[in-house]
């Protein structure tokens, strides 16, 4: 059988610095096969040169479709059937849902005139092989980010390819969701085409691959039989240590309550939550998108009133009409959208890190102090172990979990009582993530409340003293980590409908 694409000798250098090393990559018809790795080691360096946006150092063969060339260009590889869902949705969001999945369909078309209800049509027939439904007429700004994400899958799955690159395409999909996803992936490899999966989900990677290519350092690792792999042993191949989670122990002293919820609601997003948080513990919320979680963060975060109950700080009673009052009384929030809400993208790291704290900047006549600016910069970057070049340099050029830290870090500057983790890992690879958790358990052993929000049960069993069962706007249960079983609290998760 001959493979739909065959790479050989690829490298890649930029500015010096050598992305990708002599790589060898093919994958066959019909099958998925999963490109495995840490941010920054190459993945999406070589689906970007097999999609054309960026050509290989000279030396390397590439063929497509028993087709052999040297370079590609974008249009090139879409006519040979390379279709790609970009990690960062690439998205037009003043267009409507219908419009941004069928734009391909037309684009580039001698037609004079496009029929809104032919748009309708290509949009509504992909929307159903991915078995997802959508208000088709609504603007893609107005959706959530997993909406979103889903937008992007369908646009992808309208052109007619024969392999398909997913690009962390479930980083923002609950259980059910991407197991539709899963679902669609099967039903492309039985009509034959073939799928290249990325995720940090490693869990969907031994699920849904024939075959793993594991990446490390711009060089590859080796190629696996799926079947022949534990999470345990890929966790190791792609990052060259053994990770072993344990339980956080149950929290048993008695410090002082920080945060305490008594019966607030929100008609048509929580309803009647009650819970607390003390001095120095983690205290988890685990539930499907839906479940309400963010709702609750942004109330607690005063970006939305609860219309009922009450919230307390310390023991008092606050009444948040905005985040600025929430940020004054002691609590930080890391949004789930970090490309979006939670860092200004064309702005530099160190800009993006003393953002929240400007005012600690000024001196004199209200002007602004660089090097006071430059100490705390210099103090959180330390403390958090960011990897980056020069502070001077774009946040977007760091790897999603540097990125995170720096997100992480602009609101512990602020000196917070209580910090706010909404989806802290989403589109972080699992070395990254097992530093981000460090960074959790560190800052709860010096006295920092932390609320953890998350979809995935691993997160919080192993990272929370307590958890909180989210489902439909209410609080279903409590789980002791050191005194329940992991399958225990997965059944409960996943088994409930929202």
């Amino acid at each position: 059988m001959i493979p739909v694409i065959q790479c050989k000798n690829v490298s890649k250098t930029f500015g010096g610095v050598r992305a990708l090393t002599n790589i060898d990559f093919e994958v066959m018809p019909g099958e998925v096969h999963c490109l495995a790795g840490e941010n920054g080691c190459g993945k999406s360096t070589l689906i970007k040169i097999i999609a054309g946006v960026c050509a290989a150092d000279p030396g390397a063969k590439l063929s497509l479709m028993d087709q052999e060339f040297e370079t590609l260009s974008p249009a090139q590889a879409r006519r040979l059937g390379v279709g790609v869902i970009w990690q960062d949705h690439a998205l037009f969001p003043e267009m409507s849902v219908a419009e941004n999945i069928a734009i391909e369909s037309f684009v580039g078309s001698n037609a004079k005139f496009v029929r809104h209800r032919n748009i309708e049509d290509v949009a509504q027939k992909v929307c159903e092989r991915l078995g997802v439904s959508f208000d088709l007429n609504a603007k893609v700004k107005t959706l959530p980010i997993a909406r979103r994400q889903l937008v992007a899958i369908c646009r992808t799955l309208v052109s007619d390819a024969r392999i398909v690159f997913m690009d962390e395409p479930t980083s923002s999909l609950t259980r059910t969701e991407t197991q539709h996803l899963l679902n669609v992936v099967r039903t492309l490899t039985a009509e034959n085409v073939a799928v290249v999966f990325v995720s940090h989900r490693l869990v969907e990677v031994l699920e849904i691959a024939d075959r793993v290519t594991v990446l490390r350092d711009g060089q590859k690792v080796g190629v696996y039989d799926a079947s022949e792999m534990s999470l345990a042993k890929l966790t190791e191949k792609m990052t060259g240590l053994t990770i072993t989670p344990a339980v956080v122990g149950q929290n048993t002293n008695d410090n002082d309550t920080v945060l305490e919820v008594k019966n607030i609601s929100r008609a048509g997003e929580y309803k009647d939550i009650c819970f607390s948080i003390s001095r120095g513990e983690v205290v988890g919320i685990i539930g499907l998108l839906g479940a309400g979680r963010t709702e609750l963060a942004l109330s607690l975060f005063g970006m939305t009133r609860p219309e009922l109950g009450q919230i307390y700080i310390d023991g008092k009673v606050v009444n948040f009409r905005s985040n600025q009052d929430a940020i004054a009384a002691g609590i930080a929030y890391v949004s789930e959208d970090r490309l979006s809400l939670g860092l200004v993208q064309a702005q530099s790291i160190e800009n993006n890190l003393a953002l929240t704290v400007l005012d600690k900047t000024l001196v004199f006549g209200g002007l602004l102090s660089l090097k006071k600016k430059k100490e705390i910069v210099d103090h959180w970057i330390d403390e958090l172990d960011v990897k980056l070049g020069n502070v001077s340099d774009a946040i977007s050029t760091l790897s999603g979990g540097n990125q995170q830290k720096i997100a992480i870090a602009k609101w512990l500057a602020t000196n917070p009582k209580l910090l706010i983790l909404d989806a802290p890992t989403v589109g972080v690879d699992i070395g990254a993530r097992e530093g981000i958790f460090k960074i959790v358990r560190d800052l709860a052993n010096k006295g920092l409340s932390i609320l953890l929000i998350s979809d995935e049960v691993s997160e919080v069993y192993f990272n929370c003293n307590r958890v909180l069962h989210m489902s439909g706007g209410t609080l279903r249960r409590e789980f002791i980590p050191a005194c329940c079983d992991f399958s225990e609290m997965e059944d409960a998760v996943y088994g409930t409908d929202i």
